[in-house]
């Protein structure tokens, strides 16, 4: 088997979350004033060197020389790739942080939408791979908002810098040869070959040697299109890599300890919060994020976005006395007076922060951006 995805890239595109740290959130194909000036590939005399020696190599493994021309035409070096990749502050989330993020009323309305628009193709694929379309479509979810956030960093460029830069240049430049290899096979374009800071593509977010493994041609196009905006390629590449990693057909992820006959192992990844009992298909699931956060996460939003409700056990409240329900109200009481915070969810970040300091401030209270039963009090 390869690399999981996850041994490659430390986030969860969609989720500053947990266990997986923070990956940025993506749109496809690049705008160019939509793209951070440090993740813009620049020309520098020693990158060049380094590709002009990498050519022998790439050639080695079976790189024509115009796929590799082509390829490198508009590459450069990328100097926030490396800052990226040197910084990667995991933010730390608990699993009822991490669940109210991933199962957001925003989210589960969007994902209904997409599944609605896409029930056809999704059917079809859990007919041929037999993993359920709510499972695909989870996963979508998590990766990529539903095709919202596909990522827009040249990957030729970015798997290239970390060949030449990074912490582990041997593993990035595997991830390079197999980038070009899907030019060579016409897969794509060097112009859309886009998708992270650090290389993980489309809809469900492959990188890019996990794409050779496992992603294939659903609909018949003769390319294993994980760009564009149809996403049926995308949706059956996921499913085609966790059929081949051990899927069956049929059985469920797991479910909240106490609410189903379910049999399995015992699963609490948090002191105090909600256990689940879950089977060998959250193994699977893994095997896409090796974090148990992640798992159950896709497993809940799967069964949130097939009509579940949700989780009917409860989490002790935060540091400062909150409870989810509390830290609600104080984002709805923000956006009420004109702040914004982004999505209502119940997770403290740093636009909640900000907007409860400016708020204190004009309150008169002492100013600490966090969250607390003053706050809330005086939103009320």
């Amino acid at each position: 088997m390869t690399y999981s995805k996850r041994q490659f890239l430390f986030g969860f595109s969609a989720l500053t979350l947990a266990a997986c740290g923070a990956s940025g959130p993506m749109v496809q194909p690049a705008q160019a004033d939509s793209v951070p000036d440090d993740l813009r590939p620049v020309r520098t005399e020693a990158f060049s060197r380094w590709v002009a020696n990498f050519r022998p190599r790439a050639q080695a493994a079976g790189i024509a020389q115009a796929t590799f021309d082509a390829a490198f035409a508009d590459a450069g070096y990328i100097p926030g790739v490396v800052a990226r990749d040197g910084n990667q502050i995991q933010t730390r989330r608990t699993l009822e942080e991490y669940l109210s993020i991933a199962t957001s009323a925003e989210r589960l309305a969007k994902g209904r939408a997409a599944m609605a628009r896409h029930a056809d193709t999704l059917n079809a694929i859990e007919g041929r791979y037999g993993v359920e379309a709510r499972i695909v479509a989870a996963i979508w979810g998590m990766e990529s908002t539903f095709g919202e956030k596909r990522g827009q960093i040249p990957v030729i460029s970015s798997t290239a810098t970390l060949a030449f830069d990074g912490r582990r240049g041997a593993f990035y430049e595997s991830q390079l040869i197999a980038s070009l290899k899907i030019l060579e096979r016409g897969d794509t374009t060097p112009a859309q070959l886009t998708g992270s800071w650090a290389g993980a593509m489309g809809h469900t977010q492959f990188i890019p040697t996990s794409y050779q493994s496992f992603a294939v041609d659903f609909n018949g196009d003769g390319r294993r299109d994980i760009w564009s905006d149809d996403p049926a390629d995308a949706l059956a590449s996921t499913a085609s890599y966790l059929a081949r990693n051990g899927w069956q057909r049929g059985v469920p992820w797991g479910a909240e300890e106490g609410t189903s006959n379910l049999s399995g192992r015992r699963v609490r990844p948090q002191a105090g919060g909600v256990a689940f009992t879950v089977t060998r298909n959250f193994n699977v699931l893994k095997t896409y994020n090796n974090s148990d956060f992640y798992a159950i996460a896709v497993g809940h939003l799967s069964d949130r976005l097939a009509g579940a409700g949700p989780l009917q056990g409860s989490f002790p409240p935060d540091a400062n006395g909150l409870t989810a329900a509390d830290r609600i109200a104080i984002q709805q009481g923000l956006t009420a007076r004109g702040y914004d915070i982004g999505t209502i969810d119940g997770v403290i970040g740093a636009r909640t922060e900000a907007a409860i300091a400016d708020f204190q401030r004009r309150q008169g209270l002492s100013v600490t951006g966090q969250a607390t039963r003053d706050v809330l009090q005086a939103l009320r």
